[in-house]
């Protein structure tokens, strides 16, 4: 087994965060426009200051509340703060925003589709938020707000009153049914879906979590393919979450999740269309995208391990074993070795 030292994945980890940002900010053209969409984001905390400069320190300039969509025209370090994750947001040139309060997000609105296998299609959100309905139409009350890159399982289309097309949402955690604008939502092809480095031999295959680090590494022979910055297991006041030490696998996967737990006053949380989850453990701790924080780096969650939705669908789709297309989990009692370390 070839391990890297704690400075190399220290300096990979400086290239993967790199790598991550470039990522979140290419511009793309999926969806009905030609044009690159412009990146904006969305902020996450109940409330985030606007700075004269990247840095804590600087002047305040402003305070801007949850879910306000701000433009984005550039990213940029800090000064050594916070030092587990230095990335700010320019504010369109107005000023500087930190970027763990910040989810960056896109407005791609999509076609509808009206042909819905029958047993349901994954889909995720392309706008930064979008309200869920109990029934077809805004006449009905909102069940929950769901945002970017979450994923759902859309099972129907329907029309409200008006002519406006919504899809049906199947909630997989109270077995509920929510509606969303159908506009909101892009029905994930199956070729998105194909299994990544399918020629690997499973065996040759292994993840490794350092939560000293913050970094999760992924081999292929004992050769590092991929890294990014996570958040892991952290102590609260009502507990040790820490992630579990030792060895595990990814026997149990689905591509989304509506996750609850405990009281919402009390560190508890209750998050839909938590997307790409890897599970390494029976009692639900897991690898998926995060949509609640932006903040890598420093452990934060309540034993699972938070990446960015692009890095738990990468983690997704490389680990074993392999969800159907049309299936929404799998459980196996073989996976992909995972070793969590300190």
């Amino acid at each position: 087994m070839v391990n890297l030292t704690r400075r190399e994945i220290l300096k990979l980890a400086a290239a993967g965060l790199t790598g991550v940002l470039l990522e979140a900010f290419l511009p793309f053209t999926k969806g009905l426009s030609e044009a690159p969409v412009e990146q904006h984001g969305r902020v996450i905390d109940p409330k985030v200051k606007l700075y004269s400069s990247p840095s804590f320190s600087s002047q305040e300039l402003q305070t801007f509340w949850k879910d306000t969509v701000l433009p984005i025209s550039e990213v940029t370090l800090g000064v050594g703060e916070p030092a587990h994750n230095r990335v700010w947001y320019n504010i369109n040139g107005e000023g500087f925003v930190h970027s763990g309060a910040i989810q960056p997000v896109r407005t791609q609105l999509n076609p509808v589709v009206a042909d819905i296998p029958d047993a349901g299609i994954l889909a995720e959100i392309t706008v930064p938020y979008s309200d869920a309905h109990w029934g077809v139409g805004k006449v009905f009350p909102v069940a929950y707000r769901m945002y970017y890159e979450t994923t759902h399982w859309v099972v129907g289309l329907h029309y409200d009153k008006d002519g406006n097309p919504w899809y049906e949402i199947a909630e997989d955690k109270w077995k509920l049914d929510y509606y969303l604008p159908a506009a909101h939502l892009r029905l994930i092809p199956a070729e998105e879906l194909a299994p990544i480095s399918s020629k690997i031999p499973s065996a040759a295959k292994r993840l490794e979590v350092h939560t000293n680090d913050q970094v999760v590494v992924a081999y292929e022979w004992d050769r590092p393919v991929f890294m990014t910055r996570a958040a892991t297991g952290a102590r609260f006041s009502n507990g040790n979450f820490a992630t579990p030490p030792g060895r595990h696998i990814t026997a149990h996967k689905r591509p989304s999740r509506h996750m609850a737990a405990g009281n919402l006053a009390a560190n508890g949380y209750d998050l839909p269309g938590v997307p790409w989850i890897s599970y390494i453990t029976e009692s639900g701790i897991s690898f998926h995208g995060t949509y609640w924080h932006n903040n890598f780096g420093r452990p934060r969650s309540h034993g699972c391990i938070n990446l960015t939705a692009k890095a738990a669908r990468w983690v997704y789709l490389w680990t074993m074993p392999v969800v159907p297309t049309y299936e929404q989990f799998v459980f196996e009692e073989t996976g992909t070795v995972v070793d969590v370390l300190e």
